[in-house]
């Protein structure tokens, strides 16, 4: 009983790993269901959200790049507003310099004019002062020449016969020069 023999054992083995065309067939039907089902509740739904993310990847992809674009368009622009700034600062600056240098200009003028109009005054109070002395020295000499000639010719002359000699003999001296 116990003891097995070699060709029972194959047999067994035949029985047991034997292909029944009726077994094949029901295993080939069962494949098939099983591969429809996970077709349709498995692989369907896992292809759709395996899309949905390779979308919603493309789209991150697609916002990173239109996003590195602005950036790059703002840094452009950034530079050349900056560029443009530069230029600004250095032409307000040589317009500041050149309003200071006209200025300057301006004071020196104003200056030299100043001066020019106090020599003018100067030189106009000069005559002013030189005239003055001059009658100062002449009423002196009228005076003194009254006094004079009162004692040489003892005799009053009118003052406006006095000053009438006087003023003939200054201009006379002033003649001589």
């Amino acid at each position: 009983m116990l003891q097995i023999t070699f060709e029972h054992f194959t047999e067994e083995f035949k029985a047991f790993v034997g292909i029944d065309l009726f077994t094949m067939i029901f295993a080939w039907i069962n494949l098939l269901i099983l591969y429809l089902a996970f077709k349709k509740f498995l692989f369907g739904p896992i292809k759709k959200m395996i899309d949905n993310r390779q979308a919603e990847i493309d789209g991150m992809y697609s916002d990173a790049e239109g996003s590195k674009k602005d950036a790059e368009e703002m840094k452009a622009e950034y530079e050349k507003r900056l560029e443009g700034a530069t230029e600004e600062g250095e032409r307000i600056l040589k317009d500041a310099q050149r309003r200071a240098e006209l200025r300057g200009e301006e004071i020196i003028r104003d200056a030299n004019t100043e001066a020019a109009r106090i020599l003018e005054r100067a030189e106009e109070e000069i005559e002013l002062e030189k005239k003055r002395a001059i009658n100062d020295v002449k009423d002196e000499v009228s005076d003194m020449a009254i006094g004079i000639a009162g004692a040489v010719i003892e005799r009053d002359i009118k003052k406006s016969d006095h000053d009438m000699l006087i003023e003939d003999f200054i201009n006379k001296l002033g003649e001589e020069k």
